[in-house]
């Protein structure tokens, strides 16, 4: 974005704080924001921060359009204590809030075109974009509901979902340990372990290779919610039913990648393994394994997520009374939706905390690959 469109755009934002002076905040009996004085500050500094970061060049508009959203989003978000604010927002506070999105896109936007050569602050940056992206949909989803007086049994307020996560702990660890620890682990270790012992048993023996990878794409085109109440019937309402659909659903994922990586390695390699006199054994893990390992983390990467979604998805056919799946299906039923955002919330947390310690795990393995050659 050139300079010209940013300093713009930093412009509005600052009209739009001071538009909610003089028109209405609520349709309503609301009072005035100069009649607030913390909040007409909040509001005078939001618009005063973004008309100096339009001033100025560079890096150092960042913290500025990033300050003047937080103040005025603490502006609009305090309103909301308001009754009178709620469900009944009017021009006025909706200027606020297209000015908190607009600055802080802007700041965003700049941040992420940012490319030091310091390696750590670099990092940094890659993880405060995301950071902020994500705080400001939140903020958005906030203000939307109880701006327009959603109702939360369509959707609930991001602060309703996090208050009934923090109450309901103990169920959420409960639900956890059913579905992720028992069901999602297990099967895990089991699939992708599978996969990979047959994959190298398929590089071995060419005639295994030609007849399983058919049939791994046969088996990968089957429909989850058509498996899942076969495994429930085989094996059980409890969590080893759980665990054989996870198990179903990582093992082909990981024969196909293994197999692709464990040919990867090539010719002049075998044929310097062959000069040295290297046994099948010793190829299989000096050469072709260490060649497969960017492939096989491929694999458990995409097995991290669709073990998750096989687990809870299994959950809706048949489970005891505990399990993230279970426990979205009854609160829906019940419409208690915010129980339902929060195990969302629990079950993505997992999947993005098992996710990364695989991408941890993989960069701690294949260092020596060209794709982390910086």
């Amino acid at each position: 974005m050139n300079a010209g469109r940013r300093s713009l755009g930093f412009m509005i934002a600052a009209a739009g704080m001071l538009a909610a002076l003089v028109l209405p905040l609520s349709s309503g009996t609301a009072v005035a924001l100069s009649a607030r004085p913390m909040l007409l500050m909040l509001a005078l500094a939001a618009a005063l921060l973004f008309a100096i970061a339009a001033w100025t060049s560079g890096p150092r508009a960042i913290p500025l359009g990033l300050a003047g959203a937080l103040c005025g989003a603490a502006t609009t978000l305090e309103l909301l204590r308001d009754e009178s604010v709620v469900g009944s927002a009017a021009s006025g506070y909706w200027a606020m809030v297209l000015a908190v999105w607009l600055g802080s896109a802007l700041a965003v936007i700049q941040l992420a075109s940012l490319w030091p050569r310091d390696h750590a602050y670099r990092r940094a940056i890659h993880l405060a974009v995301p950071l902020v992206f994500g705080a400001v949909v939140f903020y958005l989803w906030e203000v939307s509901v109880r701006g327009f007086g959603v109702s939360p049994v369509i959707m609930p307020a991001p602060s309703a979902a996090v208050a009934r996560f923090i109450v309901s702990l103990p169920i959420l660890g409960g639900d956890f340990v059913q579905t992720f620890v028992r069901g999602v682990l297990i099967g895990y270790v089991i699939g992708c372990g599978a996969g990979l012992v047959v994959a190298v048993m398929a590089q071995r023996f060419a005639f295994l290779g030609r007849g399983l990878l058919p049939l791994g794409n046969f088996f990968s085109a089957l429909p989850l919610v058509g498996v899942a109440p076969i495994m429930v019937m085989w094996f059980g309402f409890d969590w080893p039913s759980k665990a054989a659909v996870v198990t179903l659903v990582t093992f082909f994922p990981m024969l196909v990648n293994a197999l692709a990586g464990l040919s990867a390695s090539g010719h002049m390699e075998r044929d310097l393994m062959r000069s040295y006199g290297a046994s099948h054994r010793q190829m299989l893990t000096k050469l072709d394994l260490p060649a497969a390992l960017p492939f096989i983390f491929n694999a458990l990467k995409i097995n991290a997520t669709l073990a998750l979604i096989g687990a809870i998805v299994a959950e809706f056919f048949g489970t005891p009374t505990q399990g993230i799946g279970f426990r979205i299906s009854t609160e829906a039923g019940r419409m208690a939706l915010d129980m339902v955002w929060a195990e969302i919330a629990l079950a993505a947390l997992a999947g993005m905390a098992f996710y990364g310690l695989i991408a941890l795990a993989e960069r701690a393995t294949t260092f020596w690959h060209p794709s982390y050659r910086t």
